[in-house]
Protein backbone atom coordinates (compact mmCIF):
# COMPACT_ATOMS: atom_id res chain seq x y z
CA UNK A 1 0.00 0.00 0.00
CA UNK A 2 1.35 3.38 -0.97
CA UNK A 3 1.42 6.22 1.50
CA UNK A 4 -0.05 9.57 0.59
CA UNK A 5 2.14 12.37 -0.69
CA UNK A 6 2.78 15.41 1.44
CA UNK A 7 1.64 18.93 0.58
CA UNK A 8 3.92 21.40 2.29
CA UNK A 9 2.12 24.75 2.33
CA UNK A 10 4.51 27.68 2.72
CA UNK A 11 2.57 30.78 3.66
CA UNK A 12 2.95 34.23 5.12
CA UNK A 13 2.58 37.89 4.23
CA UNK A 14 4.27 39.30 1.12
CA UNK A 15 7.99 39.76 1.73
CA UNK A 16 8.15 37.28 4.61
CA UNK A 17 10.57 34.97 2.80
CA UNK A 18 8.10 32.38 1.52
CA UNK A 19 9.40 31.88 -2.00
CA UNK A 20 13.03 31.54 -0.97
CA UNK A 21 12.12 29.07 1.77
CA UNK A 22 9.76 27.11 -0.52
CA UNK A 23 12.50 26.54 -3.09
CA UNK A 24 14.98 25.54 -0.35
CA UNK A 25 12.49 23.08 1.14
CA UNK A 26 11.68 21.59 -2.27
CA UNK A 27 15.39 21.06 -2.89
CA UNK A 28 15.96 19.48 0.52
CA UNK A 29 12.83 17.30 0.46
CA UNK A 30 13.34 16.35 -3.19
CA UNK A 31 10.10 17.55 -4.75
CA UNK A 32 8.72 20.35 -6.91
CA UNK A 33 7.81 23.80 -5.64
CA UNK A 34 4.66 25.35 -7.08
CA UNK A 35 4.59 29.09 -6.48
CA UNK A 36 1.46 31.11 -7.14
CA UNK A 37 3.32 34.28 -8.18
CA UNK A 38 5.53 32.35 -10.60
CA UNK A 39 2.43 30.94 -12.32
CA UNK A 40 1.05 34.46 -12.76
CA UNK A 41 4.40 35.74 -14.02
CA UNK A 42 4.38 32.93 -16.61
CA UNK A 43 0.88 33.88 -17.75
CA UNK A 44 2.00 37.44 -18.45
CA UNK A 45 4.11 36.19 -21.39
CA UNK A 46 0.97 35.03 -23.20
CA UNK A 47 -1.15 38.09 -22.34
CA UNK A 48 -0.11 41.09 -24.45
CA UNK A 49 -1.15 44.42 -22.99
CA UNK A 50 -1.77 43.00 -19.52
CA UNK A 51 -2.33 45.65 -16.85
CA UNK A 52 -2.09 44.44 -13.23
CA UNK A 53 -4.51 45.56 -10.58
CA UNK A 54 -6.84 44.31 -7.89
CA UNK A 55 -8.88 41.43 -9.30
CA UNK A 56 -7.15 41.60 -12.71
CA UNK A 57 -7.79 38.83 -15.24
CA UNK A 58 -4.58 36.95 -14.50
CA UNK A 59 -5.10 37.00 -10.74
CA UNK A 60 -8.52 35.50 -11.37
CA UNK A 61 -7.06 32.79 -13.65
CA UNK A 62 -4.05 32.08 -11.43
CA UNK A 63 -5.99 30.71 -8.45
CA UNK A 64 -7.72 27.78 -10.23
CA UNK A 65 -4.54 27.07 -12.21
CA UNK A 66 -2.50 26.92 -8.99
CA UNK A 67 -4.93 24.51 -7.33
CA UNK A 68 -5.31 22.50 -10.55
CA UNK A 69 -1.55 21.93 -10.68
CA UNK A 70 -1.51 20.92 -7.01
CA UNK A 71 -4.45 18.54 -7.53
CA UNK A 72 -2.75 16.94 -10.55
CA UNK A 73 0.55 16.44 -8.73
CA UNK A 74 -1.02 15.09 -5.55
CA UNK A 75 -3.28 12.66 -7.46
CA UNK A 76 -0.12 11.39 -9.17
CA UNK A 77 1.44 10.81 -5.73
CA UNK A 78 3.92 13.69 -5.93
CA UNK A 79 4.96 15.32 -2.67
CA UNK A 80 4.82 19.06 -3.39
CA UNK A 81 5.74 22.38 -1.81
CA UNK A 82 3.01 24.98 -2.46
CA UNK A 83 3.85 28.63 -1.87
CA UNK A 84 1.53 31.63 -1.76
CA UNK A 85 0.30 34.31 0.61
CA UNK A 86 -2.38 31.91 1.88
CA UNK A 87 -4.87 34.19 3.60
CA UNK A 88 -7.56 32.12 5.24
CA UNK A 89 -10.76 33.36 3.57
CA UNK A 90 -9.26 33.16 0.07
CA UNK A 91 -7.22 29.99 0.28
CA UNK A 92 -8.85 27.57 2.74
CA UNK A 93 -11.62 26.71 0.24
CA UNK A 94 -8.97 25.60 -2.27
CA UNK A 95 -6.89 23.71 0.28
CA UNK A 96 -9.75 21.80 1.92
CA UNK A 97 -10.36 19.43 -1.03
CA UNK A 98 -6.65 18.56 -1.01
CA UNK A 99 -6.92 17.20 2.55
CA UNK A 100 -8.19 13.94 1.07
CA UNK A 101 -5.24 13.65 -1.31
CA UNK A 102 -2.22 14.47 0.85
CA UNK A 103 -0.79 14.87 4.30
CA UNK A 104 -0.82 18.65 4.55
CA UNK A 105 1.46 20.61 6.81
CA UNK A 106 1.80 24.38 6.98
CA UNK A 107 5.01 26.37 7.25
CA UNK A 108 4.04 29.90 8.23
CA UNK A 109 6.70 32.55 7.55
CA UNK A 110 6.98 35.79 9.42
CA UNK A 111 9.63 38.44 9.92
CA UNK A 112 10.03 41.82 11.52
CA UNK A 113 7.71 44.24 9.66
CA UNK A 114 10.59 46.66 8.98
CA UNK A 115 12.66 43.89 7.41
CA UNK A 116 9.68 42.87 5.27
CA UNK A 117 9.22 46.46 4.13
CA UNK A 118 12.88 46.66 3.08
CA UNK A 119 12.60 43.31 1.25
CA UNK A 120 9.50 44.42 -0.63
CA UNK A 121 11.08 47.73 -1.65
CA UNK A 122 14.23 45.95 -2.83
CA UNK A 123 12.18 43.36 -4.73
CA UNK A 124 10.20 46.05 -6.54
CA UNK A 125 13.44 47.78 -7.48
CA UNK A 126 15.43 44.67 -8.49
CA UNK A 127 12.92 42.15 -9.87
CA UNK A 128 11.50 43.12 -13.28
CA UNK A 129 8.73 40.51 -13.01
CA UNK A 130 7.16 42.03 -9.88
CA UNK A 131 5.19 44.51 -12.00
CA UNK A 132 2.90 41.60 -12.96
CA UNK A 133 1.42 41.65 -9.46
CA UNK A 134 0.57 45.34 -9.33
CA UNK A 135 2.62 45.54 -6.17
CA UNK A 136 2.94 49.13 -5.13
CA UNK A 137 5.77 50.93 -3.49
CA UNK A 138 5.40 51.19 0.27
CA UNK A 139 6.18 54.76 1.19
CA UNK A 140 4.24 54.75 4.44
CA UNK A 141 5.90 52.38 6.94
CA UNK A 142 3.00 52.74 9.39
CA UNK A 143 0.46 51.64 6.74
CA UNK A 144 2.73 48.79 5.73
CA UNK A 145 2.94 47.64 9.37
CA UNK A 146 -0.87 47.75 9.67
CA UNK A 147 -1.27 45.73 6.45
CA UNK A 148 1.37 43.25 7.62
CA UNK A 149 -0.31 42.82 11.02
CA UNK A 150 -3.70 42.30 9.34
CA UNK A 151 -2.51 39.22 7.44
CA UNK A 152 -5.08 36.47 8.13
CA UNK A 153 -3.08 33.24 8.08
CA UNK A 154 -4.61 30.07 6.71
CA UNK A 155 -6.34 28.00 9.36
CA UNK A 156 -6.50 24.25 8.85
CA UNK A 157 -6.43 21.49 11.43
CA UNK A 158 -3.05 20.16 10.23
CA UNK A 159 0.48 20.20 11.64
CA UNK A 160 2.12 23.60 11.37
CA UNK A 161 5.36 25.33 12.20
CA UNK A 162 6.16 29.01 12.64
CA UNK A 163 9.36 30.24 10.96
CA UNK A 164 10.94 33.60 11.63
CA UNK A 165 12.91 34.70 8.56
CA UNK A 166 14.12 38.03 9.92
CA UNK A 167 17.75 36.84 10.12
CA UNK A 168 18.03 33.47 8.41
CA UNK A 169 15.62 30.82 9.66
CA UNK A 170 14.43 30.21 13.20
CA UNK A 171 14.02 27.31 13.67
CA UNK A 172 16.97 26.26 11.52
CA UNK A 173 16.48 25.08 7.95
CA UNK A 174 17.26 21.44 8.81
CA UNK A 175 14.50 21.46 11.46
CA UNK A 176 12.02 22.98 9.01
CA UNK A 177 12.97 20.38 6.38
CA UNK A 178 12.53 17.57 8.93
CA UNK A 179 9.06 18.91 9.77
CA UNK A 180 8.21 19.17 6.05
CA UNK A 181 9.42 15.64 5.25
CA UNK A 182 7.91 13.94 8.33
CA UNK A 183 5.37 11.21 7.64
CA UNK A 184 2.21 11.00 9.67
CA UNK A 185 1.85 7.81 11.64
Amino acid sequence: MLSRPALIVVSGPPGSGKTTLAHELARLVGCPAVCRDEIKEGMVHATPGFVPGPGDELSTRTLPTFFGVLDLLLRAGVTTVAEAAFQDRLWRPGLRPLLGLADIRVVHCRADARVVLDRRRRRLRDDPLRWAHGERSHDDPAQHARDYDAFDRVSLDVPSIEVDTTRGYAPALDEIAAFAAARRT
